[in-house]
């Protein structure tokens, strides 16, 4: 096995030029389960924890970026968690301390788990996911066309995910995920609420719902128009509604960890949930 430790964003994507087939490695919270149970073995590793282009956060005007070396514990840490507080209630969810310290919202991007923690923020956000290769610079893709599949994206394998574009949003947050026990968990059904106070929006991320995070057009609708956004109320039964019209939008599947009704009924009642946390 070939072990390449990157110390810099040119000496990562060189290495991906000479060996598009290289494994990333940075936190190594989902590949290191994959080596250990011999589902994967790789050929060659490329590291990035050394690599500073792909860490810190900033602002660009009313866009901040995300490095994508951006651990679980930074996406907690002050100021950071003032300004996008759903991506670190969702961090917080995120297996154990240890997991936190390791994981990067970059491997959570680039491996394109719909169970992903971050992801239903990420799309209800909007995000638009930056990738760059050596020969053909950067590119952004927006997140609707880098989600192709379960763990299948639109990365090309000389290309790092290297930050991830989020808007800056005034409005309360919520996160909300069902798993098979109370921490350490995958999520069965995971739902993020961002509310816009400037544009009187309300937009919904699902995970575990799916093959690809998604979004839910029609809630969205409903409660764009049904929210009182002066008193910030909205009529008796209208979250009950919105929670049915979250439901609607998910297609889930039967598996190990759950059936495919449970996660529907699990998603819209964290949607309604996190609708009057909104409110309130």
């Amino acid at each position: 096995m070939t072990v390449v430790t990157a110390t810099s964003l040119d000496e990562a994507l060189d290495a991906l030029a000479g060996d598009p087939s290289a494994q990333l490695l940075a936190g190594g919270t989902d590949f290191m389960v994959e080596v250990s149970f011999a589902h994967r073995r790789p050929a060659s590793i490329v590291t990035l924890r050394r690599v500073d282009e792909l860490k810190g956060w900033w602002r660009d005007g009313d866009t901040l970026v995300l490095g994508a070396g951006m651990t679980y514990t930074e996406l907690q840490a002050e100021p950071f968690l003032d300004v996008v507080p759903g991506l670190a209630q969702a961090a917080r969810t995120v297996g154990s301390p240890q997991i936190r310290n390791a994981g990067t919202i970059g491997g959570n991007i680039a491996t394109g788990s719909p169970a992903g923690d971050t992801l239903p923020v990420l799309v209800a956000l909007d995000a638009v996911i930056v990738l760059q290769s050596a020969a053909d610079g950067e590119r952004r893709v927006p997140w609707n066309e880098f989600f192709l599949g379960p763990k299948r994206t639109a990365r090309r394998g000389d290309e790092l995910v290297t930050a991830v574009r989020v808007p800056v949003v005034h409005g309360r947050q919520e996160y909300l995920k069902v798993g098979t026990r109370n921490a350490m968990v995958i999520s069965v059904a995971g739902v993020a609420l961002v509310m816009d106070d400037d544009a009187h929006t309300v937009r919904v991320g699902l995970g575990s719902v799916g093959p690809v995070p998604l979004r839910a057009p029609a809630a969205e609708a409903f409660a764009d128009s049904t929210i009182d956004w002066a008193t910030m109320t909205i009529p008796d039964g209208g979250a009950a509604q919105f929670g049915a019209l979250v439901s609607a939008a998910a297609s889930p599947i039967d598996d190990q960890r759950s059936t495919a009704a449970y996660r529907r009924h699990a998603v819209g009642v964290c949607a309604r949930r996190a609708l009057q946390r909104c409110l309130s």
